[in-house]
């Protein structure tokens, strides 16, 4: 794919050009309709993608992993291709989407990576699905848990936010606005996540014009910023849930970008049985497209 803007991509687009013998399709499955990408064989991967984004957040790492697995790429509840309800965004009802995907794909079970809200929900389907659940990888981000309500919203007396990326998580709060975000961003939502991807990426060209398009056109509508702020409304409701969980046994990989590593590491530390974390240097949130070979590196020897 070109870095040329002038034709908006389809998935159907997007999914052939990729190495892997990608293809498009939707499923029904609990209730809404999502969108899936998948290609390669041998045992099942689900990829689970994050805000502002879609499942092209994977397109660097997707061939590679298609050599090893049959990946299935997916737009969560809300994003990209799949339905926009007006609820179940819960990640303990979103992860029941993908369970009920992969089931309808023929598989009993399958490894799971996610990235962002996707983390979320892999880690849902990890705890609610155990018996589904091969191994999951987590990118950057834990399930809300009881120390979300500690994150900062405001930046510390002095701190300045391109030292120091992640140190107050506004959008979190932005978010929570039911209503005024999608009067405020439909339409011009590229000034969002452009301001997200330079902000947050060690090296903003890593996510490219092409990719920022893809992104900007699939949260261009009013119902597209309502479904996705629907991830963070629901936030109060995964931490009631996830305190009803038990460890997960599942091994999980943790990978933290350099400013979220030590989160990462702490909370995962507690969420899980068997967990490793690992740091991946000179990235920051979008591990995928920031670093390509290195996640796909771990992800292969993990679920290996």
């Amino acid at each position: 794919m070109t870095e040329a803007v002038t034709h908006v991509w389809t998935d159907e687009e997007l999914a052939r050009s990729l190495e892997g013998g990608f293809t498009s399709a939707h499923a029904d499955v609990n209730g809404t309709r999502l969108h899936y990408v998948s290609g390669g064989s041998g045992e099942p991967l689900v990829l689970l993608g994050g805000w502002p984004q879609t499942w092209w957040q994977f397109h660097k790492i997707m061939p590679e992993l298609a050599r090893h697995y049959r990946v299935i790429a997916v737009d969560l509840r809300g994003m990209g291709g799949s339905a926009k309800p007006e609820g179940g965004y819960d990640k303990k009802t979103m992860a029941r989407d993908v369970r009920e995907l992969v089931r309808h794909l023929g598989h009993d079970s399958a490894h799971l990576a996610g990235h962002d809200i996707g983390a979320m929900v892999a880690y849902a389907y990890a705890a609610n699905h155990p018996e589904a659940t091969r191994r999951v990888a987590l990118l950057d981000v834990a399930h809300p848990d009881e120390q979300m309500w500690q994150l900062p919203l405001l930046p510390e007396a002095g701190a300045d936010w391109h030292d120091r990326p992640g140190i107050y998580l506004w959008w979190f709060a932005f978010n929570q606005v039911k209503g005024l975000p999608e009067q405020l961003l439909a339409g011009r939502f590229d000034l969002l996540h452009d301001w997200l991807f330079d902000y947050q990426l060690k090296d903003p060209a890593s996510i490219g014009e092409a990719a920022r398009a893809v992104y900007a056109h699939a949260y261009s509508t009013a119902d597209a910023v309502r479904a996705g702020n629907g991830w963070y409304q629901a936030f109060t409701q995964d931490i009631a849930d996830f305190a009803t969980y038990e460890r997960v046994e599942a091994p999980i990989l943790g990978l933290g970008g350099e400013t979220n590593y030590p989160y990462l590491r702490d909370r995962l530390s507690v969420h899980g049985t068997d967990v490793r974390v690992l740091a991946v240097p000179d990235s920051g949130h979008y591990l995928a497209e920031e670093q390509p070979e290195r996640v796909t590196k771990e992800l292969v020897e993990f679920f290996a």
